[in-house]
């Protein structure tokens, strides 16, 4: 039958044309391809008992090159609303600047001093030196003080969103969301749009957010169309603090406009604009739980550039400061390239079972403190992605009015490059 024509190795069972020749070679193949590996798997594994830097570096190199590895910046010195920068990484550069500023100055003043006491040559010129120079060396005291204070460290040590970061240029344009004072309790109006019918996911989506009120909007042939702007100032009259607009396609939810309508004297605004993709009630989610009335932990992951720190910014004024810790329900926000997962939890901690493995770092060493404890999650819904596509100055697209009424948009040309991200 030919297996003559066939030769040892890889390529034997491709030219063998006997069928069950080339399957006995293919078992053969994979047998012996298992079997290294396993051998070397053992080999490195006693290697790497006896010496562990070993595997501190292979772990090293086997990082994939995720795309969010090879996220690409704006290598500007800016933090305006449409840069795509990190603001931890751009403020600490600049706080390294300006220690090394500092320390410019502070060495300039020191040779200044020690050329000034080379030409001193008599008992009345160094007294008068020795009093002109106490100035200086208390401003040196202060500097070197001041870059003795090790400043706590700005990069996040996980995905969580740091809002302390915040550039003052966002927070000049944008000073009533970003105020300084203590924020409100929060109280939201949770609308759909003209002739809506998605009643029920919109009650869902309003029960996310504490202190809501879902108000369904009239669908009736006689009844008045009141346009949002309308029923943000009449929102506005009766003390809430934001408008939520759930729009829909095809009977599901497709997107999402958030209005800021701030305080009594303060004008509306901002409006952030979704879309919603992957809408899936909590009755559809297998093992759901149902929400309680706590005030629920929020969790704004991974928001990096000024514009995601103002959609984090944004998402934050809408909870309650203060979650009660007793519901054990936590929310969650994380964007992964510009896509925002909304995610709704309950939580419980519990013990491990015996199959389960402690905790390990990210130098595989087990963890302290944390042996023997596990979390349990249990979703409660509803889930959805959503994405931004629009940051308007005042109450939507027709309620914003001047020169910087569009504040951002997103367009098409910005996804050209698949590691360049917005948020």
């Amino acid at each position: 039958m030919g297996s003559g024509r066939g030769s040892s190795g890889a390529s034997l069972s491709l030219k063998t044309s006997n069928k069950l020749r080339r399957q006995q070679l293919y078992v053969q193949q994979k047998k012996a391809t298992g079997k290294s590996r396993h051998e070397e798997r053992h080999r490195r594994r006693k290697e790497e008992a006896k010496d562990p830097e070993l595997r501190r570096q292979r772990l090293e190199r086997n990082q994939p090159a995720s795309i969010d590895k090879k996220r690409i910046w704006d290598d500007v010195d800016n933090d305006d609303l449409g840069a795509v920068v990190d603001v931890a990484q751009l403020k600490r550069r600049r706080l390294e600047e300006a220690e090394a500023a500092a320390a410019a100055e502070a060495d300039g003043v020191t040779k200044e001093n020690e050329e000034k006491d080379d030409d001193v040559d008599s008992m009345l010129g160094s007294d008068e030196e020795d009093e002109g120079n106490e100035g200086d060396q208390e401003h040196m005291e202060e500097l070197q003080r001041k870059r003795a204070q090790r400043q706590p460290s700005i990069a996040p040590s996980t995905v969580s969103t740091n809002l302390d970061l915040t550039p003052d240029a966002l927070t000049a344009q944008f000073k009533y969301l970003f105020s300084d004072e203590p924020p409100a309790m929060p109280k939201i109006l949770v609308t759909t749009g003209l002739n809506g019918t998605i009643h029920k996911e919109a009650q869902e989506i309003a029960s996310v957010f504490p202190n809501a009120t879902y108000i369904p909007r009239s669908a009736h042939r006689y009844g008045h169309k009141y346009s949002v702007r309308e029923i943000a100032k009449f929102a506005k009259n009766r003390g809430y603090t934001a408008l939520l607009v759930v729009h829909e396609d095809l009977k599901r939810p497709s997107q999402l406009s958030v209005c800021h309508l701030n305080g009594e004297d303060a004008p509306p605004g901002p409006t952030l604009t979704y879309t919603i993709r992957n809408y899936q009630p909590g009755k559809a989610i297998p093992g759901h739980g149902n929400a309680t009335n706590h005030y629920p932990e929020l969790l704004l992951n991974n928001f990096k550039t000024p514009l995601g720190l103002l959609a984090a910014k944004s998402m934050n004024v809408l909870f309650p400061p203060k979650p009660e810790l007793s519901g054990r329900q936590v929310l969650t926000l994380h964007n992964q390239r510009d896509y925002i997962f909304f995610r709704r939890h309950r939580y419980i901690f519990r013990e491990a079972r015996p199959t389960e493995k402690n905790v390990q770092g990210a130098d595989g060493k087990e963890m302290e403190g944390v042996k023997g404890i596990r979390a349990g999650l249990q979703e409660i819904g509803p889930r959805m992605t959503l994405k931004l596509r629009r940051v308007d100055k005042g109450i939507g697209r027709a309620g914003s009015e001047g020169e910087d009424a569009l504040k951002w948009e997103w367009k098409a040309k910005m996804e050209k490059k698949r590691t360049r991200f917005n948020l």
